[in-house]
Order: C-alpha cells, then sequence, then structure tokens
C-alpha cells in the first residue's frame, strides 16, 4: 500500500527555519520525482520544488529540497520563514519521474510562521 507520511510542520517566528520529512512506503523513491506543495488558507495549491528522480537535492531561493533514498524520505529545509509561507504543505511522488504529474500525495502537514 503506498503511503506518504509528512511530519515537521508547526508553529515558527518569521525568519525561523522549519525541515519537514515525508516518509514514503509501498514503493521505491528513488525511482520516484518528489515534490513539495502547499496550500494557503482560501488559495490554489501551488507547487514549492520538485526534484526528478535522478536528482539528489535542490535549492530555490529560501527552500532546498532533498532525498534521502537509503531512508525513503524526503525534506524540505525552509529558512527566513515569512507569514505568508503559512500554508499546508504536502509531499506527492510521481512514477515517471519528471516532475509532471504526480500519482500519490501525502495528507499534509501545518506550517504555521508568527509572532
Amino acid at each position: 500500500q503506498v503511503q506518504l507520511v509528512e511530519s515537521g510542520g508547526g508553529l515558527v517566528q518569521p525568519g525561523g527555519s522549519l525541515r519537514l520529512s515525508c516518509a514514503v512506503s509501498g514503493f521505491t523513491l528513488a525511482h520516484y520525482a518528489i515534490g513539495w506543495f502547499r496550500q494557503a488558507p482560501g488559495k490554489e495549491r501551488e507547487g514549492v520544488a520538485c526534484i526528478r528522480n535522478s536528482e539528489s537535492s535542490s535549492t530555490k531561493g529560501r527552500f532546498t529540497i532533498s532525498r534521502d533514498n537509503a531512508k525513503n524520505t524526503a525534506y524540505l529545509q525552509m529558512n527566513s520563514l515569512k507569514p505568508e509561507d503559512t500554508a499546508v504543505y504536502y509531499c506527492a511522488a510521481e512514477v515517471l519521474g519528471s516532475c509532471v504529474e504526480f500519482d500519490y500525495w501525502g495528507q499534509g502537514t501545518q506550517v504555521t510562521v508568527s509572532s
């Protein structure tokens, strides 16, 4: 059974950091693209970062996505957080491995940036 379970969310002050984890089971993460998305209240879901199955990490501004294939776990390191980063964060996996169309999704973890 395919499962993606996010963890690591919570309340953080502006300027702080968080690392989200996405533990997967039921498939081999190394063969899949993995992405992080977020959805804020009243807004559409948006992509945050993605790495193809051939990539181990990628940094985009304040966010770094990475994977540990041995642990079947992906991560999202978020630095210099802002209130506008407040959202539910989801990880997703894609069979094709190319960050195009995702097949499996986690349930999400809440990130709240507030003083």
